[in-house]
Order: C-alpha cells, then sequence, then structure tokens
C-alpha cells in the first residue's frame, strides 16, 4: 500500500494567500500567465512560470529561466510573504465550483511507490515536459504545485478530514475565477495515516508530469548522495488526496484543422456508418456512447451502435478511444493523435462556445464536444496497467499552487 507523511509546510503568510496562490503552471500560456500576475508581485506565477519576468524572447527553458524561479522564491521567503513551518502537519484543502465541494489531504507521497506502482497512471508522459519540471525541482529545492491524486473512498477518512474542517481555517478565499479555497491543519494526522493504510493503490488524476518528474528529481538527489539512507525528506512528494465519488471530471473536446479534402457533406455522410446522425441545437452530449460534431455552422449528434462498444474492454469502451480509432483516423486521416498538428484539444472549461469560436475564424474546421470520461473508467484503466489516450480527462477545479510547498530537505 502507498505511504503518506506529513510535512514542514511552505505556505503563505494568513493575509496573503490570496495574492500567493496562483494556477497549475501547465494549465496557462506564457502571456496568459503574464496577464495573471501583472501587478502582482506576491502571485506564485513568478515561481512556477518565472520566464514572464524575462524578456519575450526567453526560451522557457533557458537557464536564466530556473534561476529566477529560484530567486523569485527566496525573495517570497526573505521578505515574510511565505514562511516554512516548524512541525510536520497534514492539511485539509477544500475546493467549492459552482456550489459543489471536494476536500482532499495535502500529504506527502513516497517516490518508490510511485515506481513500483502503487500509485497508479493512465497518461504517457512527454520527456521535454518532464525535463522541465525535473530541472525546476532540482533548482529551487521545493515541490512547487501538488499532484492530485484520487483513490476509492474510505469512511474513516472521510470522517477524520469533515473533523478537521469543523475548526478555523488557515485560510479561506475565493480566487478569481470564483473557485472558494479553504486549508485547515489536521490536528490528528496519526490518525489519518493510519486510516489511509487499507487503501491499496492511489491514482494520479491530474499531474503526471509533476509526478514523474517528482520521482526523478528524487532519483538525481539519491545518486549525488553518497550517504543516502532513505529517510530524506528528497525522497517525498507533495500530493493532495481526493475522494473518487467527491471528484468533477470535465469533457476534453476535439478540434480539427481541415477535413482532409472532404465536404461538410461527405464529413456527415461518412459520420452515418459510425453512428446515428442528427441535427442538434444541445451541443453538449447527453450520455455516454454520443459526441456531437460542429460543422459549417450546426451541430448534429452522433449516437454510437451500444451493441458496437466492447464494455468488457477498459480503453476500448471509451469515447475518446471510439471517436479516435472511429473517427479521426479513418474519416479525417488524423493517424496519430499525439503529434499530429492537423487536430487540438479543448478543456472543457472554456465550453462548446470556444469550439464554436475557433471553426468560425477558420482557424478549423471541425469541432467535437465530448461526453466525459467518468473517474470510474479511469480507475478500471489504471487498475488494467493501461494508458489511455491522450487528452481523455479535464479536472476542475485546478489546485492553486502556492498555498503549500514540500522543500526537498
Amino acid at each position: 500500500m502507498p505511504r503518506i507523511k506529513p510535512f514542514k509546510a511552505i505556505r503563505p503568510a494568513k493575509d496573503a494567500a490570496d495574492k500567493v496562490a496562483s494556477v497549475p503552471y501547465d494549465v496557462v500560456n506564457r502571456p496568459e500567465a503574464t496577464a495573471l500576475a501583472d501587478g502582482n508581485p506576491l502571485s506564485f506565477l513568478h515561481v512556477v512560470r518565472p520566464e514572464i519576468d524575462l524578456p519575450a524572447e526567453t526560451s522557457a527553458y533557458a537557464d536564466e529561466v530556473y534561476e529566477t524561479g529560484r530567486k523569485n522564491l527566496e525573495r517570497l521567503l526573505a521578505d515574510g510573504h511565505l514562511i516554512q513551518d516548524d512541525a510536520e502537519s497534514l492539511f485539509a484543502y477544500r475546493q467549492i465550483m459552482n456550489g459543489v465541494a471536494q476536500t482532499g489531504i495535502v500529504c506527502c507521497c513516497h517516490v518508490d511507490d510511485y515506481e513500483n506502482n502503487l500509485i497508479l497512471k493512465h497518461e504517457k508522459t512527454r520527456k521535454d515536459k518532464e525535463d522541465d519540471r525535473t530541472r525546476h525541482v532540482l533548482t529551487l529545492n521545493v515541490h512547487s504545485g501538488p499532484v492530485f491524486l484520487t483513490y476509492r473512498d474510505v469512511a474513516a477518512v472521510d470522517a477524520a478530514v469533515a473533523k478537521a474542517t469543523e475548526t478555523a481555517p488557515l485560510y479561506d478565499f475565493t480566487a478569481p475565477d470564483g473557485v472558494q479555497h479553504t486549508v485547515w491543519k489536521i490536528e490528528d494526522a496519526a490518525a489519518c495515516v493510519a486510516n489511509l493504510t487499507e487503501v491499496p493503490f492511489f491514482y494520479v488524476a491530474d499531474g503526471h508530469h509533476r509526478s514523474a518528474s517528482a520521482w526523478r528529481a528524487g532519483a538525481e538527489r539519491r545518486k549525488a548522495n553518497p550517504g543516502h539512507t532513505g529517510d530524506e525528506e528528497y525522497n517525498w512528494f507533495l500530493t493532495v488526496l481526493f475522494p473518487a465519488q467527491q471528484l468533477n471530471i470535465l469533457a476534453y473536446n476535439r478540434l480539427v484543422k481541415d477535413l482532409n479534402n472532404q465536404s461538410a457533406d461527405d464529413v456527415l455522410k461518412r459520420l452515418t456508418e459510425v453512428g446515428v446522425v442528427e441535427p442538434t441545437n444541445n451541443p453538449v452530449p447527453t450520455s455516454a456512447g454520443m459526441f456531437c460534431v460542429y460543422l459549417e455552422n450546426s451541430w448534429y449528434t452522433v449516437t454510437i451502435p451500444p451493441a458496437s462498444i466492447d464494455h468488457s474492454d477498459a480503453i476500448e469502451s471509451l469515447d475518446v478511444a471510439i471517436v479516435e480509432s472511429r473517427v479521426l483516423g479513418p474519416i479525417f486521416g488524423i493517424g496519430d493523435v499525439r503529434t499530429d498538428s492537423r487536430i487540438d484539444f479543448v478543456g472543457g472549461i472554456r465550453g462548446t462556445a470556444e469550439l464554436e469560436k475557433r471553426v468560425k475564424s477558420g482557424e478549423c474546421a471541425c469541432a467535437i464536444s465530448m461526453y466525459p470520461t467518468s473517474i470510474d473508467q479511469l480507475m478500471a484503466v489504471s487498475d488494467a496497467g493501461q494508458i489511455m489516450p491522450p487528452k481523455s480527462t479535464w479536472f476542475e477545479p485546478k489546485l492553486r499552487s502556492g498555498l503549500l510547498v514540500h522543500s526537498l530537505e
């Protein structure tokens, strides 16, 4: 079973939490990160996306980017906007979005449990993104953002977390996107650790590159330490553990740049070979086994024949896999969705209006609105040791970076 432990958190001063806490590094591009941090020198984006403080022509992977991130972190600590606890603690972290709450435990997990598949994955990672975050961890000597993990619900753990939320919070603020973030210290950390011992596996919900980079950084530190004992803090990485049934997965939609030398009518005709095609005024699929297509200013539903879906196959029964194998490849000629420049992906948080906008602009020729992958499907894929198609899940709300930071020492 995977291990967890409390840690000596680096966290904002009481009155600085709402100014320090930022969106994760990987949900915004450089211009968006620059705009969000504009006028706020405390924003943790100066730490996790330090290129925003350098000339626009500076590569995101340049040496000075990582050094700037380190200096910005040191500045926040030196100025007292960030403090480090003297004692190890666990924390409860609740997010409320559109009236729906999810509450997790902020703790550290062991890098060996990641390597030994006690922490299960469902996505492949890209080496360049791993390299970037590994270097970021090693240069700054911290895990600046937590990995979003989930587990099958345990009543005793839920009760322990609920008890913690009855006390006065360390932080409670609403971010500009309307999501409320509240953090409590868990007084009885030992009980939480003990209650989680009955959980056989954790699952990476969001943060595959962060977890892979944490493992790589730990391996680098071990290699560089001739006196390594296994007790060092770099053997652990920052996570938030959420019970599975509280989680909200949004769709991850698709955009296709061109129609593969076909007319819109040609595409619609070929889609009738995939499923039942009907015009619709609702661009959001209402059930699994259905997707919506936007072509020439009109939406259509495509309903897959249920008998054609092999629900015993954890991968092939996913809507994203069905669209990949029956639509993107055969109809649009997209072979590898990981590398083909003719496809793009849009997180469901942006809504279907974003899909329409990009098709109407001429940037893309067709949009596909997906039904969300379920948490049960995610865990089934992970349990089977398989890998989902790229961009299968979009979790909301996102965990704020800078609220709780883990030092490697």
